[in-house]
């Protein structure tokens, strides 16, 4: 499902256009022209992002970024401020108040969108790592202990290996912290780099060293299981807005020109790391709290006593959105046949082969959870029934694709699923009740088996 975006701008002519830009990049749009205006229409559908331009005097964007960050129900909500001046001073009071980004006029647009496109996957991160630790505080876990807050690992990449000896003062400085210079060539040879950076600082502002360079060390950072969820802080030169475009849209965090001050660096440098060691907070909180209490030990997969409340937070905030919800039942066609033929490990391995599949094959948000012996559910926000179908069917396929390994002493072994699938009511607002939308999933599944089996089937509500 795309992002929603709220447009806040003063200026007629620039809410037509940026609306259109948005519209065609696929993002569903509201548009306000003042911050009253605003306020009233975050109530009613709460945005993944705000795109404000509010004018002179530039203390009404800063009060209302300042509300936004105050407020527990918009605080994670990102916000590009447009149209500020471009001075040292306004971009940093801007970006003080609470934007995650500032961008003049005209923007260029491909920098633009990768810059929405990269602060809406934060956004879906923390709101699913929120999610989780709601479910977390509805089982019963208590709080987790306040830890000690340790000084962050820090580590500039200079494409001259030795780095700017001014940047290098000014992070330390405005950090407070020890910068680890590292020689960005030798960064991926070194396998593990302990301790792992919080942050990247990869200095790429040198026009004389070839970008695509950077272009492969930014991806491969964020595609190693240990620097995965560092941030990436990224300085190209002045002007180079296609280059900082394709750095969000390989994993950075931030990109900003080498122009800037000093203090913006540090500012957004503290502002990575505080972001990072929240997510780092809530998913040490979930995997420790809640494994080995709400987890099926054959398959790893959540099981019923996590299903109920994660299913009541996900249909909340399908409720507050407006958007809909969908829910599927799997079932392994003639399961009991399989553990008679071939014994209950052979059983065992199907499940669990079965369960990496569904879950390598969904997103992120996506909930997978083993419900029953043979019975998995998967719960998709976000998700019409169109979408949800489309899904099922392609999940039902894949595990067609390739039979299961069973065991040396047998052969490979062809496995079937049906699945019944339901959807949330469309009506904005209209309750979502999760026990009604899983009653009709297992309805249409018991549709599913009795129609021949290896077949998907939608809850009357939604065919």
């Amino acid at each position: 499902m795309p992002g929603r975006i709220l447009i806040v701008d003063t200026v007629a002519t620039n809410r037509i256009v940026m609306k259109v830009k948005m519209l065609a990049a696929q993002f569903r749009v509201d548009v306000c022209a003042n911050r009253k205006e605003a306020e009233a229409s975050i109530q009613d559908n709460r945005p993944d992002l705000i795109l404000v331009s509010l004018g002179e005097p530039a203390t009404e964007l800063h009060d209302f970024c300042k509300s936004l960050r105050a407020s527990p129900g918009t605080q994670s909500v990102a916000i590009i401020a447009m149209g500020v001046a471009e001075t040292a001073t306004a971009r940093f009071a801007a970006l003080d108040a609470g934007a995650d980004d500032v961008l003049p006029r005209p923007t260029n647009d491909a920098l633009l969108l990768a810059r929405i496109r990269s602060l809406l996957r934060v956004h879906s991160t923390h709101q699913e790592l929120q999610l989780r630790d709601g479910t977390r505080s509805a089982l019963g876990f208590e709080e987790p202990a306040t830890t000690f807050e340790t000084a962050a690992n820090v580590a500039l990449l200079s494409a001259a290996g030795a780095p700017d000896s001014v940047l290098l003062a000014s992070l330390t400085h405005g950090l407070g912290h020890i910068i680890r210079s590292l020689d960005p060539d030798k960064v991926l040879r070194m396998g593990r780099l302990p301790p792992t950076p919080d942050l990247f600082v990869v200095d790429a502002s040198d026009p004389d060293f070839l970008e695509t360079r950077f272009f492969g060390l930014v991806s491969d950072l964020r595609a190693r299981a240990e620097t995965r969820q560092s941030t990436q802080l990224i300085i190209v030169p002045k002007d180079a807005d296609e280059m900082a475009a394709m750095f969000l849209d390989l994993g950075a965090d931030d990109v900003i020109p080498a122009d800037v001050s000093t203090t913006e660096i540090a500012l957004r440098a503290k502002s990575l790391i505080k972001r990072k060691r929240l997510h780092d907070r809530l998913r040490d909180t979930v995997r420790d709290g809640l494994q080995a209490a709400v987890t099926d030990p054959l398959t790893g997969l959540f099981n019923r006593r996590y299903v109920d409340p994660h299913l009541a937070s996900m249909a909340h905030q399908a409720q507050i959105s407006g958007d809909v919800m969908a829910v599927m039942m799997v079932d392994i066609d003639h399961f009991k046949m399989i553990n008679d033929t071939y014994g209950h490990a052979a059983g065992d391995s199907v499940l669990k082969q079965l369960s990496k599949r569904l879950q390598g094959n969904v997103r992120a948000v996506d909930l997978v959870a083993r419900v029953g012996g043979e019975e998995f559910l998967i719960a998709l926000p976000g998700t019409t029934a169109a979408q949800a179908q489309s899904t099922a069917n392609r999940l039902r396929q894949l595990v067609n694709s390739a039979p299961f390994d069973i065991g040396e002493a047998h052969p490979k072994l062809s496995v079937t699923v049906s699945v019944g699938v339901a959807v949330s009511p469309t009506k904005t607002k209209q309750e979502c009740r999760p026990s009604a939308i899983c009653k009709e999933a297992d309805a249409a599944l018991y549709v599913a088996k009795s129609a021949g089996r290896n077949q998907v089937a939608m809850a009357c509500s939604v065919a």
